[in-house]
């Protein structure tokens, strides 16, 4: 199943600094600041160190078996398959090539072909048009629906259906301007993780990688918000996110609390 999204403007010069300007990245368990990295390549954009790695995998060890949602395929996810057995992993990609690396069914395992359109230079206006618009609100029913620029409308019936409890955005590939990027999949994964599933109101811990590139870190910041933020291990930020049981137009408090929790 192939996934769109439709176009919006081109992103002017005002976002040139939102697209280039980087801040340091804490890291909760040593506590020190890490200096804004080079932009990423095509080749290593989405690859985990092995600590991140061992971050995501006690994650989806201690909620095993669950709902695991990817955005994003690397081989470094595999066993991810392996340690949610007997639970539901969903993996959506837009490189066909990776997709003929994995069989699908393995382990509950479900990989779909999905199309990304939209640039990560276009992230600023984005923005802009989720704050002004109520359609993009966490109040909106029916994401599949949605009007919202930002939603990913033509994902598999099932990404809609289940209750995630963990969703991991590592895709697409959002490494230059011109690359897609990864402002609809973070929007997408914060309303996936404030639904309620059939008889499931729990938390969704919510993963994201490459955080240290501008997009990830305030989309992150916006759409998963800082009271949610539980640690952070070198480019990797998880968040715990509650089912949205309020009529609030917005996604986060306006009381900023940071969650230092252990995962």
């Amino acid at each position: 199943m192939i996934a769109s999204h439709s176009s919006s403007p081109e992103c002017s010069s005002e976002c040139s600094n939102f697209l280039s300007n980087a801040t340091p990245v804490v890291d909760s368990e040593s506590g020190g600041r890490h200096e804004p990295t080079p932009p990423a390549t095509t080749a290593n954009a989405t690859l985990l160190t092995s600590k991140e790695l061992m971050v995501l995998s006690k994650l989806v060890t201690r909620k095993a078996p669950c709902n695991l949602l990817v955005f994003g395929l690397q081989s470094q996810y595999y066993n991810l398959s392996s340690i949610n057995a007997g639970g539901i992993t969903v993996f959506l990609e837009d490189d066909p090539l990776k997709i003929n690396e994995i069989k699908a069914d393995f382990n509950g395992t479900r990989i779909y072909n999905v199309k990304y359109q939209i640039p990560a230079k276009k992230a600023y206006n984005l923005l802009k048009h989720a704050r002004k618009n109520p359609a993009c609100s966490p109040t909106t029913n029916l994401l599949n629906q949605s009007s919202c620029k930002l939603a990913l409308r033509n994902l598999p019936e099932d990404v809609y259906k289940l209750k995630w409890d963990v969703v991991v955005v590592d895709g697409p590939i959002g490494d230059t301007p011109e690359a897609p990027g990864r402002m609809p999949t973070i929007y997408t994964a914060g309303m996936l993780a404030r639904t309620d599933g059939i008889g499931k109101k729990t938390t969704t811990d919510v993963v994201v990688h490459d955080v240290h590139r501008t997009i990830e870190k305030w989309f992150s910041w916006e759409f998963f918000c800082e009271q949610n933020f539980v640690s952070a291990k070198g480019k990797l930020w998880v968040f715990r996110i509650p089912v949205h049981q309020s009529n609030s137009t917005s996604f986060c408090s306006s009381e900023t609390v940071v969650n230092g929790g252990s995962i």
